[in-house]
């Protein structure tokens, strides 16, 4: 492509739109610790407890009509979060998923299976 466009080379990629990128010979490791550490201090979750497993064994979210309600732009927000970080992190997919099926009409149990 060089030799038909005009441009330089910079290099290997290693920050590209919020994702950290190790290139070696024999492998290369794409995260997002930066960008989780920041959606972390956003909501209030600094100091949360690290979990091997993102979601509890048989949990389960429902409609929750008498459930209490929640500002919806937020729940949306931490939903648009965490879609983000699926990049990185496809273990979260079921879980980002599932509470999005709920974006419409939030509750207080929708927020805690989120965090």
């Amino acid at each position: 492509m060089m030799t038909e466009f005009e441009m330089i080379d910079l290099g290997l990629v290693t920050y590209y739109l919020g994702v950290e990128v190790d290139q070696k010979a024999d492998y290369i490791t794409a995260k997002q610790s930066g960008y989780a550490r920041k959606v972390r201090l956003q909501f209030g979750m600094s100091e949360c407890n690290y979990t091997r497993f993102p979601m509890k064994l048989g949990s389960k979210l429902n409609a929750d009509k008498c459930g209490i309600p929640v500002d919806a732009t937020g729940y949306r927000r931490m939903i648009g979060c965490l879609r983000y970080l699926l990049h990185t992190r496809p273990d979260l997919s079921y879980l980002v998923g599932l509470a999005s099926r709920f974006m419409e009409k939030p509750t207080v149990m929708h927020t805690k299976a989120v965090k």
